[in-house]
């Protein structure tokens, strides 16, 4: 498996229980699955975008991506999502949440030395 294929896999996994809090707390979904239907509905729509992103081997996450595979209203579905879902991570999955974390502040200090 190739370096892409690591990180769009991650990004899924990350995404998916990012969702699952953010159902759970938002929604109560009674399925077993932990999501109800708009949110297994945007999970889907989001793994599609992810596989088919043109940017993955450059990009950090999809909010720093130049090219925005979103519709404006899925966009703002998941950006709700993640605020929701953000600070609860370090609870729920700490280490999606500290590789995350170590993903955006690497992404930072590059764009730092790409400046000076």
């Amino acid at each position: 498996m190739d370096t892409m294929e690591k990180k769009r896999q991650r990004e899924c996994r990350t995404l998916e229980k990012m969702l699952r809090i953010y159902c759970r707390g938002q929604h109560r979904p009674a399925s077993r699955e932990g999501l109800c239907p708009d949110c297994r509905q945007l999970l889907a729509y989001a793994r599609q975008r992810i596989a088919h992103c043109p940017c993955m081997e450059e990009k950090t996450f999809c909010t720093a991506c130049r090219v925005h595979c979103y519709a404006p209203e899925k966009r703002e579905a998941i950006r709700q999502a993640m605020r929701y879902s953000g600070p609860r991570m370090l609870l729920h999955a700490p280490l999606l949440a500290l590789h995350h974390l170590y993903i955006q502040w690497r992404a930072g200090k590059k764009h730092l030395e790409n400046c000076k």
